[in-house]
């Protein structure tokens, strides 16, 4: 395991957007990335269409970077797949405090 200087992005967009957030990422210094599909939850109440609960298919996009690019990163995603926009995304990040499987990554 290394230390290292990386942060997790998380982008959570409507399904089929995750392959221009990766887009959106590699044009602001991103690598790589790994797109998991998901299924959207929401209150009962609120995503009832007669009678019928619709729970909104999505991906998530998720990267590690280097600290140094998450900001740049991040507004990029927001600004071009958030919530105002047809991806409806939700981008955020976590700090990587360990990593294993990075270290080519790591020394570049």
């Amino acid at each position: 395991m290394t230390k290292n200087n990386h942060e997790v992005i998380f982008a959570i967009v409507n399904a089929g957007y995750a392959e221009d957030a990766m887009h959106v990422a590699r044009e602001h210094g991103a690598r790589g990335g790994t797109i998991i599909n998901g299924r959207g939850v929401a209150n009962e109440k609120e995503a009832a269409f007669f009678g019928i609960t619709i729970h909104a298919e999505k991906e998530i996009l998720m990267l590690v970077v280097e600290k140094e690019i998450r900001d740049d990163i991040l507004h990029a995603l927001y600004k071009q797949m958030g919530m105002q926009q047809k991806a409806q995304g939700i981008v955020f990040s976590l700090p990587v405090s360990e990593a294993a499987g990075m270290a080519k990554a790591v020394e570049e």
